[in-house]
């Protein structure tokens, strides 16, 4: 077999422009270069596609499970293992298994996971997202109250040893229960801070993004609204140079027309990004799930607890895609972006992930000219094919 891989036979996105009858090659996990169909070198492995297009791999910062399996109810190598398999069928190739509030000895397990998965080199893990437990009990949303705190030194100690043993980590704050300089130094040591389940003012949220934060988590949803006196989290994370912001695409966690308004409103230097915050649902048929101790029960596109409150999403990253360029009418360039190298650049990863130019990880995915999801490859290797 030969160390060089050549992709041909379909159309070729590699994430600034569009490359016809032309080849990617693929060397050692890494994108080697676009070459003319007939120009590929005679030793390469030729893999010859039936139209459609190759994009780069969906990278998802906001992933609780899938598979049927849930983070928080099994924070294991193995769950790691299902979740970044189950979504790989839709186009991710990069995701964050995401744990939201749980209790410290979930939080350690969830770590070490984390650092297992590493030493296994599971396809499409690239770190951990941790949302909580340091949130606003005013926007708790889903997450259980009862675990809600504010961060302590221990606290602050268990994440800065974590980043050092992680290849990325993403945690989600209240700048209500962590303080500036507890963000300050979780940014100093590389870790992403973002806000969310957030009631925190204008004031309150400047301070926090001065102090380090560079992300909001979903927009609008579980944070402080954009008022006529009062901007709130989502006013500026929306007007604040340099912030990114997850988004979950699926018309029900937020309405279109406030989608338009946020793409319009959106600063330099930040983008907006698909999530999926996708629960054990994904890939399966699955009805119900269970998140401590309480039934989440999956309906006309969406997870609710028994009151009604949103737990999570119906969603995986292809329909996130695909809403954002039918449903929105974003260029389905741009929807491929808000899905690869946007969430790229709000983690610093962008140098490798999220597009196929020289040097990048050689992640993609096969899209059919309808848009579905035919082959997905993970650095270089095929892990799914419908």
């Amino acid at each position: 077999m030969s160390d060089l891989l050549a992709i041909s036979g379909a159309r070729i996105f590699d994430g600034e422009a569009w490359h016809d009858d032309a080849a990617l090659l693929v060397e050692f996990g890494h994108v080697s270069s676009v070459v003319r169909a007939d120009a590929v070198p005679d030793h390469a492995e030729a893999v010859h596609l039936e139209g459609g297009s190759v994009v780069p791999g969906f990278i998802d910062l906001q992933v609780n499970g899938g598979g049927g399996v849930l983070f928080n109810n099994d924070p294991s190598v193995g769950a790691i293992r299902t979740i970044c398999a189950a979504h790989a069928q839709f186009g991710t190739t990069a995701l964050l298994p995401t744990l939201i509030t749980d209790t410290v000895a979930v939080n350690i397990a969830a770590i070490d996971a984390g650092k297992a998965a590493v030493a296994q080199g599971i396809p499409g893990f690239i770190g951990l997202h941790l949302e909580g437990p340091h949130l606003s009990l005013a926007r708790k949303g889903t997450h259980d109250g009862a675990l809600i705190r504010p961060m302590d030194d221990a606290d602050l100690a268990r994440l800065l040893a974590a980043r050092s043993q992680l290849p990325n980590l993403l945690c989600t704050v209240a700048p209500e229960t962590v303080t500036p300089a507890q963000i300050s130094a979780l940014a100093e040591a590389g870790i992403i801070v973002s806000l969310g389940h957030t009631d925190a003012s204008a004031a309150t949220a400047d301070a926090a993004f001065a102090a380090g934060a560079t992300m909001a988590t979903h927009l609008f949803n579980a944070m402080s609204q954009l008022g006529n006196r009062e901007p709130g989290v989502v006013g500026t994370a929306l007007t604040t140079e340099g912030i990114h912001a997850g988004l979950i695409a699926d018309g029900i966690h937020v309405h279109p027309a406030s989608i338009q308004i946020a793409l319009r409103a959106q600063s330099g230097g930040g983008h907006i990004f698909l999530v999926t915050d996708a629960m054990s649902q994904t890939g399966t048929d699955l009805v119900t799930l269970t998140l401590n101790g309480r039934t989440i029960t999956r309906a006309d596109g969406a997870l609710r607890l028994a009151d009604g409150t949103l737990a999570g999403a119906d969603l995986d990253m292809i329909d996130a895609v695909e809403f954002m360029h039918v449903r929105m009418g974003l260029a389905f360039e741009e929807a491929i972006r808000m899905a690869s190298l946007y969430p790229a650049r709000a983690m610093g990863i962008d140098a490798e992930y999220g597009h196929l130019r020289p040097g990048a990880v050689a992640s993609f995915v096969h899209l059919s000219d309808s848009r579905r999801v035919q082959a997905t490859w993970i650095g270089g290797g095929q892990v799914f094919r419908a």
